[in-house]
């Protein structure tokens, strides 16, 4: 069976890369919506599911529960183990993949057509009938654990909660989902059922499928799947306030490197002008060794192995962050030039050739993007979360290219703030303090 499930996976690797796939919209006799893009020709689905909320419905004092959750849900379930889960599963060459983010708890499962009817049963049960033995509540805390350890050593961990403080202050964003070693040494199983039932909810589902399956089948199929969950889970968390100062933020850690980590409100996905600004940022940092930024403070300077910067729209909030490692005795100057381009950028814009430059990898990107069954899946749940509509695949590209110099150069000005950034550096720099903010 496992051979036979690797054989279909490389023939779905040798399919050419589609941008254009028919999506249906499907609603179960329960009322539930799914997305679905039918492929007969292999006898494989891929099915995604996701739970708006994720770890920010966290409850007070039990940071850290909806991961701990997540990743025992395929930990034992019904008259299970979890020994016997996961024998079942590669009984039934099913794949299952449990995932915890601050947005949403992820879910995805790969399964043989002719084995649709038992694997999805196994998922059934991990997701109405998680078992959480206490034997497997303590062996995964204490891998839990040992990452939230690992990370307080970690100087690219250190700088991404510092400036997640620094941003996001006291909303679920500005602390680490995974929880911290008191917090997650003080989950009950109490605390995991409530998280259960806080997260895992029918009123903030998304679901898509690709594969054999046809429409009445998958309507079937998520109404057995998720009908027995609660309609309806805990309120969503309110919208965070972004709040940055500009300065910079240095953390001491004994490291001949220091990393640091920048940033600035940012856009959000859902804006007019955010095509515009992903063409600003992929010239400005986006485009790995073509941007301003790679060439200024790597290619002429030498100052790093590399610097990006990347546009992170949130369900709850928006930032424009970028990261650089350098020498300690060099992340001052690889400052100050990434200040500069920034001001630059904001003053003048880019060019009439980095415009088209950029315009042609992003819409050349686009297809590599739709190459298996699992991908697509997951972009059609994404697409529902954003609000896209159900025909918005073919015309992306279309929307990309009717993005002016003008536009541009205008979402520039409005959007980069070079005053405005915060630093946070991990490391001991020459050269820069801390501004006190």
């Amino acid at each position: 069976m496992r051979l036979i499930f690797a054989l279909i996976l490389t023939a779905l690797a040798s399919l050419p890369a589609r941008a254009e796939v028919d999506i249906q919209s499907v609603t179960s006799p329960g009322g539930l919506t799914a997305w679905l893009v039918e492929e007969p020709s292999i006898p494989f689905v891929a099915l995604e599911l996701r739970f708006r909320g994720g770890a920010s419905l966290d409850r007070p004092g039990k940071r850290g529960a909806v991961n701990l959750m997540t990743a025992l849900l395929e930990e034992g379930a019904g008259d299970m183990d979890a020994r016997a889960f996961a024998r079942g599963a590669e009984a039934l060459a099913a794949s299952y993949d449990f995932d915890a983010s601050n947005d949403a708890v992820a879910i995805s499962t790969r399964f043989l057509t002719e084995n649709r009817a038992a694997s999805v049963a196994l998922l059934k049960a991990a997701l109405q009938e998680p078992r959480f033995d206490e034997e497997a509540i303590e062996r995964v805390r204490r891998q839990v654990l040992s990452i939230i350890q690992s990370d307080q050593k970690d100087p690219d961990d250190i700088a991404s909660q510092t400036f997640n403080q620094i941003a996001y202050g006291d909303h679920p964003y500005g602390s680490s989902l995974n929880g911290t070693l008191e917090s997650v040494a003080a989950l009950t199983r109490d605390d995991l059922l409530a998280a259960h039932a806080d997260v895992l909810a029918r009123d903030r589902i998304y679901i898509g499928a690709v594969g054999d399956i046809t429409p009445e089948e998958l309507g079937a199929l998520v109404d057995d799947l998720l009908g027995g969950l609660p309609a309806t889970g805990a309120d969503m968390p309110p919208m965070a306030e972004v709040a940055i100062p500009p300065g910079v933020t240095v953390v001491d850690f004994a490291t001949p490197q220091s990393v640091a980590i920048f940033g600035q409100k940012g856009i959000k996905q859902d804006d007019p002008d955010f095509f515009a600004a992903t063409i600003l940022n992929h010239v400005i940092g986006g485009g790995s060794f073509e941007s301003r930024l790679m060439s200024e403070v790597r290619e002429k300077r030498g100052l790093t192995y590399g610097v990006y910067s990347y546009l992170v729209p949130r369900d709850l909030a928006e930032v424009y962050m970028g990261n650089v490692s350098s020498a300690n005795d060099r992340i001052a100057q690889a400052i100050a030039v990434i200040r500069d381009e920034w001001a630059k950028a904001a003053a003048e814009g880019i060019t009439p050739q980095e415009l088209q430059d950029a315009k042609t990898y992003i819409t050349g990107a686009y297809p590599l993007r739709f190459d298996g069954n699992g991908p697509i899946a997951n972009i059609l749940v994404g697409m529902q979360m954003i609000g896209l509509p159900i025909d918005y695949i073919p015309t992306r590209n279309d929307k990309v290219e009717a993005v002016t110099l003008e536009d541009v150069t205008r979402v520039a000005g409005e959007l980069l703030d070079p005053e405005g950034l915060h630093f946070v550096v991990v490391g001991q720099p020459l050269g820069v303090e801390s501004t006190g903010n």
